[in-house]
């Protein structure tokens, strides 16, 4: 059956994909067809272009919330597409947000960053990164109300947000994601790596090498992704089949000496801990090299592990066993939610918990 081909844009050969999705868009804005898209091999027909291209076109609707696939049926658009199409999401403008400096950033999530702005940008859509320690005050509500009202953005994402940050924009209904976790009586969406889940596996492996005596190095004020750490960690040997696993916390100032100072007092225990699970891969330099002048070999005399893992890793002997994410996955875990935000839609996934992949490294030896 012959289908009629309505006045469509034709994709340029640039970017074919992205645009032959823009020209979907248009299409669906326009009320070009409000229930169904035609089929496959009428799309391909009107708009010149192979399966593969449309397909992958296809993805990036889905991946928006403007179609949704009735599997053995076709795409079917979504309830509202036709206003929220293209037209909505062009050259909006999407704020992100740091309560504090530049330099807290770690590379990866420099990294991602870049990746969520050029997946943005390639929609029509423009990320601006604002970041001061005048919002990671103990109340950042003044510095907070005249940042919206300057910038009056579609929505928010909230990166290293304090407690107050998040309860603040909670408390004003402000469209937002948080990339990271949020605090206990929070209730906004976020996305985050699940660091409860790997705390307790670090944990778990560290047991099942022999490691009894095992001590979390973190700092002493926390963000939410580290209390979830804490929990894990603290779960991971409570709940082991070992009576005498014992947890040890060894908190700290988030500087070198503080650190070096917490790792004597931890050293002169009796019993001292054999296995260390360092939180944030930069402290984790200071903890090897800390143990190296003391006169402590890694992983000759104690194990160490980093919750997080970054590039420079690669060259450090012995390599760091630790858990990481590839930057660019995490952009587009955050994209989804974020696309739906600028749609005027709910987000549909509140809660977004990513595994991240497991490095097994040559810092952590066995205790028999």
């Amino acid at each position: 059956m012959a289908v009629d081909a309505p006045a469509l844009k034709l994709p340029q050969r640039q970017s074919l994909e992205q645009q032959t999705a823009v020209a979907l868009r248009e299409a669906i804005a326009r009320g070009t067809w409000k229930d169904w898209l035609p089929g496959e091999r009428g799309l391909c027909d009107m708009l010149q272009i192979s399966r593969h291209t449309l397909r992958a076109a296809l993805g990036q609707l889905r991946e928006d919330g403007t179609v949704f696939s009735v599997q053995g049926v076709g795409h079917r658009v979504a309830t509202g597409s036709a206003t929220t199409g293209s037209k909505a999401l062009a050259a909006q403008e999407v704020g992100l947000l740091i309560p504090g400096d530049l330099e807290e950033l770690l590379p990866t999530q420099v990294m991602w960053i870049d990746h969520l702005r050029a997946m943005l940008a390639e929609r029509g859509c423009r990320l601006h990164l604002f970041h001061g320690r005048k919002f990671a005050q103990r109340d950042p509500a003044r510095a907070l109300q005249r940042l919206l009202a300057r910038h009056d953005h579609r929505c928010w994402i909230l990166l290293l947000s304090g407690e107050p940050v998040q309860k603040w924009f909670e408390r004003q209904k402000v469209p937002c994601l948080v990339a990271g976790s949020i605090y206990a009586g929070v209730n906004l969406p976020y996305c985050d790596l699940d660091h409860h889940a790997s705390c307790r596996h670090a944990a778990g492996g560290l047991l099942g090498r022999g490691h009894r005596k095992v001590a979390l190095v973190i700092q002493k004020s926390r963000r939410a992704g580290d209390i979830e750490s804490e929990a894990g960690f603290t779960e991971g040997i409570a709940k082991s089949s070992h009576p005498d696993a014992e947890v040890m916390i060894a908190y700290h100032e988030a500087t070198a000496a503080s650190i070096t100072n917490a790792l004597k007092r931890l050293m002169h225990r009796a019993p001292a801990p054999t296995a260390l699970l360092v939180v944030n891969p930069f402290h984790y330099l200071s903890v090897v090299t800390s143990l190296a002048k003391m006169g402590l070999r890694v992983p000759d005399d104690i194990s160490v592990v980093s919750r997080d893992g970054e590039l420079y890793m690669n060259y450090l002997v012995p390599s760091p066993t630790h858990y990481r994410i590839e930057p660019k996955k995490f952009a587009k875990a955050l994209l989804v939610p974020v696309l739906q935000l600028l749609a005027g839609r709910a987000i549909a996934k509140h809660a977004t918990h990513i595994m991240p992949e497991f490095n097994a490294g040559q810092s952590v030896g066995s205790r028999t």
